[in-house]
């Protein structure tokens, strides 16, 4: 048996390793993370790359790396936790998903999905987003007036919005959620506590080249800046017409006007997102919009099925697990690259997004890194 992390480690730090330990302590049972690989869900290029942080992973208690296809690593909160449960349940081994969350409670997080769930939420949602409000926004307000400010304050956290989305998914498998309460520091934190510090800090650390020895258990050396892909994606951007952005995910209502007027007059991606920005729409999202415009990702795309799990690496006790995934096991990328099925057309896209990666760090890397980089070891 086995408990899954859906993850991005990026980068791997202390409060991973305490979710780790914790899980392990908790089920007595083997860790898999099911791990974004060179973008993430913020839709910006990983802090390094996506075999270094896997191989910290298993240096500090995880069993089996797997990689989150790109497609689903740079989508809106429900389908970033769709992608990860899709391969958690293909595992018939694994019957725990465990994951980081404020909330800690996995009742108060039921409660918070059967009012997410509830029609009169969805219809004061909607009504409220038509006013010019953003999505979350919108939804926390509706879930306080039906069922109370305790119920949607569970929901002011990007991390039980997305442990609330995993329990969805959930709901037709044998799997049990396993909720961790954070420790430390909160999500986006500016500020340390003790050995923790918030992924985003330990990143401006790192892309600061300070030291950020005490907040993770291995230091990344060779670090990627995302302005360095700046033109790169103002040159894709200006290839592309409105049309093409229509077919992007989550844009909609003439979205793509919007874009394209401000990437014809400004001559930066943060002035293009300030431009497009309404109360409507969060910086997240159009920072996802944008990398999916950059790797090609379309809504058709985003709802392919995930028939294959890609290993980045493994323990002795993590390679036994793969012989309970009932999806194909993706241990070469060339010979898998060869089969005529859905398995392409994501995989296609994990070897762009790694491709494309290697532009952001000062020092190019090279091109076609999931072609010879082998599955680490432990």
């Amino acid at each position: 048996m086995a408990v899954a992390v859906i993850s991005e480690f990026n980068p791997f730090h202390n409060g991973h390793k305490y979710l780790i330990e914790t899980a392990k302590k908790l089920t007595n049972e083997p860790v898999v993370a099911i791990m974004s690989g060179s973008f993430t869900q913020r839709g910006e290029v990983a802090v390094t790359d996506k075999f270094s942080r896997a191989k910290t992973a298993l240096e500090n208690g995880v069993d089996l790396v797997l990689e989150l296809p790109a497609v689903y690593a740079v989508a809106n909160a429900q389908c970033f936790a769709f992608g990860g449960v899709q391969i958690a349940k293909s595992f018939d081994c694994v019957n725990y998903l465990a994951f980081g969350c404020e909330s800690g409670n996995v009742d108060s997080l039921k409660k918070a999905l059967d009012a997410v769930e509830n029609p009169a939420v969805n219809e004061l949602t909607v009504a409220k987003m038509s006013s010019g409000d953003y999505y979350p926004r919108a939804l926390q307000s509706a879930v306080s007036e039906v069922f109370g400010e305790e119920t949607a304050e569970v929901l002011s956290s990007p991390n039980n919005i997305l442990a609330v989305e995993y329990l969805k998914n959930l709901a037709d498998t044998n799997i049990q959620p396993l909720a961790v309460k954070r420790i430390g520091t909160a999500h986006d934190s500016e500020k340390t506590s003790g050995e923790f510090a918030s992924a985003s800090l330990v990143r401006s650390i790192l892309r600061r080249n300070e030291n950020a020895e005490n907040y993770v258990p291995s230091v990344a050396h060779r670090i990627t800046f995302p302005e360095n892909l700046e033109r790169i994606m103002l040159y894709k951007f200006r290839m592309m017409c409105a049309e093409d952005f229509s077919f992007l995910p989550d844009v909609n209502e003439g979205l793509e006007n919007r874009i394209v007027d401000a990437v014809k007059n400004y001559n930066s991606v943060k002035e293009i997102i300030t431009a497009v920005k309404t109360k409507r729409y969060t910086h997240a999202r159009l920072h996802r919009i944008m990398t999916c415009a950059l790797l090609d990702i379309t809504e058709s795309l985003q709802r392919t099925p995930i028939e294959y799990v890609r290993v980045l690496g493994f323990t002795k006790s993590g390679a036994s697990l793969l012989r309970n995934c009932r999806l194909e096991v993706v241990t070469s990328v060339a010979k898998a690259l060869k089969s005529d099925s859905n398995i392409t057309k994501l995989l296609e896209k994990d070897v762009l997004a790694t491709d494309i990666a290697a532009l952001a760090y000062n020092d190019v890397g090279k091109c076609g890194n999931d072609y010879i980089e082998q599955i680490i070891k432990i």
